[in-house]
C-alpha cells in the first residue's frame, strides 16, 4: 500500500496536495496541530474517503510522531507544517521559531530514528523562495546563498539548513523544495489574493502595500502540488529543487486582473477601490526563482497560467463562501505586520 504522511494537511497547500495524492491512489495520513489557518472545510470533500485519515498532532510531539510512523509505516513524508504569513512573523516571531525551526528539528529527530530500521521512506521538506531574499535581477538558483529578510523567511531558511545538515551528517533520505508564491482555492484570506477576493465580494476597499510595485512569481497551487508528487516519485535524494512558474507580476497588476475578471462574475460595490496603505517593514521588492533543474530532470511544467488560475480561484471562493464563515472575521480583515 502506498501510504504517505502529510504534515499541516488542514492548511492551504497541504489540503490541495492531499486531494491530488488520493486521486493518485495514495493513502494519506494527515497530521495537523490545528491552528488559526487549519480548516476542516479544506478537507471536507475527501474526509470520508477510505484512503484518508486525520490525526491531531503537533510535530513537536516526538512521542506521538514516532507512534504514528511505527503504526502506519509511510513510504514518504511531505512536511508542510509551518507558520507561513510574513506579517504574522513580524508581530509574533516566537511562533515561527517554535513551529518552523524547533518543529522541524523534532520531526528530523523522529525521522532519523525511524530510518534506522525502515529504509523505504523519504522526506520531502517544502520551503519557500523567500529564503533567497530580494532579487533585483535574474532568478535565484538552488545553489545561491540565502538572504532572508523577514522572521518568517529566516525561520524557513533555518529549517532548510537543518534538513540539509541531517542529510549530510546522518544520511537521511530527504529532498528540499523551494517554491514561489502559491495561490488558488482554500488559501487563508490573510494572503493577498484571497483577501482581495473577500473584499471584492464584501464591498470593501482593496488594501495594497506601498505603491503596489512588489513583484512575485505566482504559481497555481495544483501545479506546485503536482511538482511535489513528481519530485517524490522521480527526484534525486539529498538535493534541492526550485518550483516556479517563471511568471512575475507586481501586486497592482494582480489587483487589476482580478477586478477585470470579477466584473464578469459578480456585482462590484462602490467601495471596491484600490487603497494604498503603509508598506510592510522590510518588504522585499522582488522574488524570482530559476526552476530549470526541475524541468530538465523531472520534465515538470506548470499547466495553469495566471489568467486561468485567477479565474479558477475567484470561482472557488464565489462558490464556497461558507469557507469564510469557518474563519474569524478579525483574522480576515485586520492589518498585521504594522509594527
Amino acid at each position: 500500500m502506498h501510504r504517505v504522511l502529510v504534515t499541516g494537511g488542514l492548511g492551504f497547500i497541504g489540503s490541495n496536495l492531499i486531494k491530488l495524492l488520493i486521486e493518485q491512489k495514495y493513502t494519506v495520513i494527515n497530521i495537523d496541530k490545528i491552528t488559526y489557518s487549519s480548516n476542516f472545510y479544506n478537507t471536507k470533500e475527501f474526509k470520508k474517503n477510505k484512503r484518508y485519515k486525520f490525526i491531531k498532532c503537533d510535530i513537536q510531539n516526538k512521542k506521538k510522531i514516532l507512534q504514528i510512523l511505527n503504526k502506519y509505516k509511510p513510504i514518504g513524508i511531505f512536511n508542510l507544517a509551518a507558520e507561513t504569513h510574513v506579517d504574522r512573523s513580524i508581530d509574533s516571531p516566537r511562533n515561527f521559531i517554535n513551529s518552523n525551526i524547533l518543529g522541524v528539528f523534532n520531526l528530523l529527530e523522529c525521522f532519523k530514528k525511524y530510518c534506522r530500521k525502515n529504509k523505504n521512506i523519504k522526506l520531502i521538506h517544502i520551503s519557500t523562495d523567500e529564503v533567497f531574499g530580494d532579487v533585483a535581477k535574474g532568478r535565484s538558483k538552488e545553489t545561491d546563498s540565502y538572504n532572508p529578510s523577514s522572521p518568517y523567511a529566516a525561520s524557513k531558511a533555518s529549517s532548510d539548513h537543518l534538513v540539509s545538515s541531517y542529510i549530510k551528517t546522518y544520511k537521511i533520505p530527504a529532498i528540499i523544495t523551494n517554491c514561489s508564491n502559491n495561490y488558488g482555492p482554500k488559501q487563508h484570506p490573510e494572503k493577498l489574493i484571497p483577501k482581495l477576493i473577500y473584499n471584492i465580494l464584501n464591498n470593501r476597499k482593496l488594501p495594497i502595500y506601498g505603491k503596489g510595485n512588489n513583484s512575485r512569481e505566482w504559481i497555481y497551487v495544483s501545479d506546485h502540488c503536482e511538482a511535489l508528487i513528481k519530485i517524490f516519485k522521480k527526484g534525486r535524494l539529498n538535493t534541492f529543487y526550485n518550483i516556479g512558474s517563471n511568471t512575475n507580476l507586481n501586486n497592482i497588476s494582480i489587483v487589476k486582473k482580478l477586478l477585470s475578471i470579477a466584473k464578469n462574475k459578480t456585482k462590484i460595490g462602490k467601495n471596491v477601490k484600490i487603497e494604498f496603505v503603509k508598506d510592510r517593514p522590510g518588504h522585499d521588492l522582488r522574488y524570482a526563482i530559476n526552476s530549470k533543474k526541475l524541468r530538465k530532470e523531472i520534465n515538470w511544467r506548470p499547466k495553469i497560467n495566471i489568467n486561468i488560475g485567477l479565474e479558477k480561484t475567484l470561482d472557488w471562493y464565489i462558490n464556497n463562501q461558507k469557507y469564510y464563515s469557518s474563519l474569524k472575521k478579525r483574522d480576515i480583515t485586520r492589518r498585521l505586520g504594522n509594527n
